[in-house]
Order: structure tokens, then C-alpha cells, then sequence
């Protein structure tokens, strides 16, 4: 398989994308001729947002940058990659915890597929900010208008309605 080294994937579930996020991908941009935001389904996290919703959120974001894509998959992430062509995955690092992980990853993707990880670690205001906080806070009712942007945030506030709306009482029968 060809790759392109100026070619890279950025994948998460992105459920919901953060500003912490949208840092990432900003400086992604200064170290590739193409980045390809992938969107995927954790099978260990509930999500909130469908895929398709995730997809046309990332968009809207990124549309002032050119050279960023957003495309969702359903394999394994090193396959996507594969037939993107990207020469690398580009992952955040917010703390000690992210490394040892995204360190396992790194080694087995490379291991198993020959791709390279690149990493940045997070600015120092989004160190703490993930996707599963924020929706754990929102749908306590929690203000995480400064961790997301407003237009997600705007999202997520109608979805959490949404979900309350349809949710039956737990009612004993």
C-alpha cells in the first residue's frame, strides 16, 4: 500500500467535538498538506450525537480550513487510514494518563499496519477537557459553554431537551 506522508487522519468519536478538539486540528493543518478528521463509534461509549450529526458539526467548523476533510468510518482505524493513504495519525495528548495509552496505540497500529502516530500535546487551557466530561456535565445540567463551541453547544443543549422529552418516568406499574 502507498502512503502519503504529507497525508494524515485525525480520528476520535468526537462525541461532542471540544475546543480542545478544534486546537488540535488547527495545528494539524501546520504539519500537513491534508488532515482527515475521522469520525468513528466507540463501542465502549454511549453516544449521544449519530455519527451523521458528529460529521456535519466537524464541518461546519472546519470549513474556513481547506485543507482539513471529515469523513466517518466503520472499520478499524488503521484501515480507514489505510485507504485514506495517510502517512500518519495525528492524536492529542492532554496528560500522563493519554500517554500511556495513545503510547500502547502507537506502538500497535504501527506494529500491525506500519503507520505512524504524531502527537501535540494539547494548549495548557484544554488540558483537562474530553468529550466524555463534557456530556457528563451537560446532561447534569452543568455550563460547558466554555469547553465546546457554540454551535455545538447550542446542539447539545437541544439534544439533551430532546432526550428528556422522550425519555419515559421511571415509574413503578
Amino acid at each position: 500500500m502507498k502512503y502519503n506522508p504529507l497525508t494524515a487522519i485525525f480520528p476520535g468519536s468526537f462525541d461532542p467535538i471540544t475546543n480542545g478538539h478544534l486546537d488540535v486540528i488547527r495545528r494539524g493543518t501546520k504539519l500537513f498538506e491534508h488532515l482527515v478528521v475521522a469520525v468513528g463509534q466507540n463501542p465502549d461509549k454511549d453516544q449521544l450525537f449519530t455519527k451523521e450529526e458528529r460529521v456535519a458539526m466537524i464541518r461546519e467548523l472546519v470549513a474556513d480550513m481547506p485543507r482539513v476533510s471529515v469523513e466517518s468510518y466503520d472499520c478499524l482505524t488503521v484501515k480507514f487510514a489505510a485507504e485514506k493513504q495517510a502517512g500518519a495519525m495525528l492524536r492529542g495528548l492532554r496528560n500522563l494518563t493519554d500517554v500511556e495509552y495513545e503510547f500502547q496505540l502507537a506502538m500497535t497500529n504501527r506494529t500491525v499496519a506500519g503507520i505512524e502516530t504524531v502527537f501535540v500535546m494539547t494548549s495548557e487551557e484544554y488540558g483537562y477537557v474530553n468529550s466524555t466530561m463534557v456530556r457528563q456535565l451537560a446532561l447534569l445540567g452543568g455550563d460547558v459553554s466554555k469547553l465546546i463551541p457554540l454551535t455545538v453547544y447550542d446542539r447539545l443543549k437541544e439534544k439533551i431537551r430532546q432526550n428528556h422529552a422522550t425519555a419515559k418516568p421511571d415509574v413503578p406499574e
